[in-house]
């Protein structure tokens, strides 16, 4: 079964790889003083290296190493017969982090309905007590508050779709308020519709600016602030605000995109574009038609016309 999943993590990568690549070299940069570089080929392809880095966060296993070395090595060596040592493949997915990145930006997000979901979650990179230690993220990493409590690390800000399908991704200090305009412009350039936020994203401001945009951000109200006028429809998809908590629940219990155990910047990057991926090729996701289809069918009616309207 994890070795069917694995072929199609590669067909598809494989096919955007060497698409990549022959793009990759029209814009080229020759060499500034004109000698020629070596260009040797290693055991592993940018393919098959990406795909192991997917195919790890699929959540079976939990120790990177343990994976290559008892899983890959020993029982996947005729799917991948040109393995190479462990301190090999962690030098090698460093120099496949551009393809990589291309390919999570053209094939690893959905496409947007018209309704969406935002919200920020969480990325620890050491317990509070060891802050003054680490040394991996000083000077980048900031300490942050959250619901949760005071935490060192950054945030990692998301945007899906009503399928569970994740439309963009941004990540931040910890510092760094959810409302920053800089990150929602960023994350907004290919949403339109309506966006649906906690009541940490209540701002004018924000509003005012993505409303410039094409883009109606509708949150829950706090206690002191007049009650908004919400249709039917938009009172029953702020309820399902939930299913993007889901989301971020299984990116950190499944994929693992948070851990303590990063020793550099790139790895800490990798990990998380490994995770975002992996979870792309999950079967299942949190959908908000599901639950809708499950509570009740005035709801499902409701639901469909809103849909309507936004197309």
């Amino acid at each position: 079964m994890l070795r069917d999943k694995i072929t199609e993590i590669f067909v598809k990568v494989d096919d955007f790889c060497n698409n990549f690549e022959l793009e990759y070299k029209k814009v080229e940069l020759p060499s500034p003083d004109g000698v020629r570089t070596r260009n040797r080929k290693s055991g592993l392809c940018d393919s098959e290296i990406i795909t192991i880095l997917i195919a790890f966060h699929g959540g079976q296993f939990r120790n990177f190493k343990h994976f290559y070395l008892n899983f890959i090595c020993a029982h996947l060596k005729e799917d991948f017969p040109g393995v190479v040592s462990y301190n090999r493949f962690i030098e090698l997915s460093h120099k496949s982090a551009i393809p990589f990145m291309a390919f999570l930006h053209y094939c690893c997000r959905g496409e947007c309905t018209g309704i969406s979901f935002i919200d920020s979650t969480v990325l620890r990179v050491c317990h509070n007590k060891r802050i003054k230690r680490n040394k991996t993220f000083k000077g980048i990493a900031e300490v942050g508050k959250s619901t949760m409590g005071w935490f060192f690390g950054f945030k990692l800000h998301l945007i899906i779709n009503d399928k569970g399908e994740i439309l963009s991704f941004y990540l931040t200090k910890g510092n760094v308020d959810d409302r920053d305009a800089k990150a929602i412009t960023n994350m907004t350039q290919e949403i339109f519709g309506k966006l649906f936020g906690d009541k940490g994203y209540i701002s004018k401001a924000l509003s005012d600016l993505l409303f410039g945009n094409g883009i109606q951000l509708i949150t829950a109200v706090r206690r002191n602030m007049k009650t908004k006028a919400l249709s039917n429809e938009e009172k029953i998809l702020l309820r399902k605000r939930s299913v993007i908590e889901t989301v971020n629940d299984e990116l950190k219990n499944i994929c693992q995109v948070e851990h303590t155990r990063h020793r550099s910047i790139s790895g800490f990057l990798l990990n998380i574009m490994s995770a975002i991926a992996a979870y792309s090729f999950f079967p299942k996701k949190p959908s908000i038609r599901k639950d809708v289809e499950e509570t009740n069918p005035e709801m499902l009616m409701l639901f469909d016309q809103q849909l309507s309207l936004v197309a």
